[in-house]
């Protein structure tokens, strides 16, 4: 059978027999009709691409010349009047005639595309990625169809190793995979997938800190080159990985399925629907404060979709919030910075005012609101942004609840950047009298990282993390992390633009 290979050097073969089709300009003729993918190519087509700016005097005839030759290499046995049935007269030009499986990137497109269980995609993506024996249409690359086709099928390719991974990752192949994964994305820094999958394959193979760190490459290949941060899918995997969200682990050798599991439970504390004892565990209770009844509505809504979730109660500015959160006594409060009546900081002052007061998140619109500064000095424990996916509003929840991490970590570290400096009577004390050890971990906490990525950092087990940063506390006369932030900023221990260095 006549076999055509683009993807690597240019071939036509019959059998093991590799034709000889003349010169690099005949070759581009066969080439550029492969290109075509079976639809006619003028000849007039042929002439411009061929000779871009500079066709000769008799590219007609030289162009009838190479087709009649490659008619003869294609079809050596064909008869001199039979008509050709390979590179076809389709007037005004010529179209080449084959079936998929004789053209190896016309095959390789078609399974790149195929939809099927890991399994599967995996064998599929498999045979795809071994029809590839190096660059595709490289002896062309002095013409512009050629590159522009070549480009195409290398971003096929790329697609076929994430499919790969993907569908490796599903069926339990974490630790054979991290070694392609890091070659891809060196080869590919600015491919988010490529570092999800990377990151993931880490994690899965109990190398959490190197997943969290292989994220922060990421962030800062894509702040260096496109002035970026990561996109939405790379946050919300870093803040599920923060949690140790359950969902991001899977049973070694097991498929996908197309059950979305529920939201993570904050470290140490079992599932919603039981416990090791086998009694249920608490829902997080929630008082919703808005003066937008939409924003409540939709609050509501993800609270209700999500289990382990349950809400306290809603209020419209912060007089209703403060008499709610005594009335309800909830575990974490979720208020808006800006409201009408009694505005959210003064609320979340007097709500933290309390004896033994439940967490406070607040909410803004845009992110660059100065209050949020005075609101991280007030003890909240962070805030998140309207626009966040459901996803991470449930994921910062958690981990504030958790009391393990800042909320949306590096928005509010860039806040505490853009009003470091500013003096406070009250602000905290100089850190006088702290050891080496003490200001690293303080350096680390005003970063942004949790106890679980200061723990990988440091190779020292996470409850000596955990106790170190109480110890911390008490030395600052502090009660939050979010204060540690601004003691650490306000004192020039780290200043604008280290955050995540």
């Amino acid at each position: 059978m006549l076999i055509f290979r683009a993807l690597g050097p240019f071939q036509a073969c019959h059998g093991d027999v590799v034709l000889d089709l003349g010169g690099q300009r005949q070759m581009a003729v066969l080439a550029r009709l492969l290109v075509a993918r079976g639809r006619a190519v003028p000849v007039s087509v042929l002439i411009d691409e061929l000779w871009p700016g500079e066709p000769p005097a008799q590219a007609l005839s030289t162009i009838q010349g190479y087709v009649s030759r490659l008619r003869r290499a294609l079809e050596p046995g064909r008869a001199p009047r039979k008509e050709a049935e390979v590179l076809v007269s389709a007037p005004p030009g010529y179209a080449l005639r084959a079936e998929t499986g004789q053209v190896d990137c016309w095959s390789f497109e078609k399974t790149v595309k195929m939809e099927g269980d890991p399994a599967t995609v995996w064998e599929r993506m498999d045979q795809a990625l071994s029809l590839w024996r190096g660059p595709a249409l490289a002896e062309f690359s002095d013409l512009t169809w050629a590159v522009t086709e070549a480009g195409r099928l290398e971003e096929l390719r790329l697609t076929a190793v994430e499919r790969r991974a993907d569908a490796g990752l599903a069926l339990g192949h974490s630790a054979a995979l991290v070694a392609d994964l890091e070659a891809h994305v060196s080869a590919h820094p600015l491919r988010e997938e490529g570092w999800r999958l990377l990151a993931l394959a880490l994690y899965r193979g109990g190398r959490q800190g190197d997943a969290l760190g292989a994220l922060r490459r990421a962030r800062t290949v894509l702040r260096d080159e496109l002035g970026l941060d990561l996109g939405a899918t790379l946050q919300r995997l870093e803040s599920d990985m923060l949690v140790q969200a359950p969902h991001l682990d899977l049973p070694k050798e097991q498929p996908v399925t197309a059950h979305r599991p529920g939201p993570p439970s904050p470290p140490g504390v079992p599932a919603p629907g039981g416990n090791a004892a086998g009694s249920a565990t608490p829902a997080l209770r929630v008082l919703v404060v808005d003066d937008q009844a939409l924003v409540r509505t939709g609050l509501r809504v993800v609270l209700e979709s999500e289990p382990g979730f349950e809400l306290a109660g809603e209020a419209g500015d912060g007089e209703q919030a403060i008499a709610l959160a005594r009335e309800t006594r909830p575990d974490l409060v979720l208020m808006d910075i800006q409201m009408p009546r009694l505005d959210g900081l003064t609320a979340a002052r007097r709500i933290l005012a309390e004896e033994n007061p439940p967490k406070v998140i607040m909410m803004t619109t845009f992110g660059t609101d100065d209050n949020l500064y005075s609101a991280l000095r007030a003890g909240v424990s962070g805030f998140v942004l309207k626009t966040s996916a459901p996803e991470q509003l449930i994921t910062a929840m958690r981990a504030a609840q958790a009391g393990d991490a800042l909320i949306d970590p590096a928005v509010t570290t860039r806040l505490i950047s853009a009003f470091a400096g500013r003096t406070d009577p009250a602000a905290p004390p100089a850190l006088a009298g702290l050891s080496d050890a003490e200001l690293d971990l303080l350096k680390l906490i005003a970063r942004g990282l949790t106890n679980r990525q200061i723990s990988a950092t440091l190779a020292v087990p996470e409850e000596a993390v955990a106790a170190s940063v109480s110890k911390l506390l008490d030395h600052l006369g502090l009660f939050d992390r979010a204060q540690l932030v601004v003691a650490a900023y306000e004192s020039g221990l780290v200043n604008p633009g280290d955050t995540g260095r």
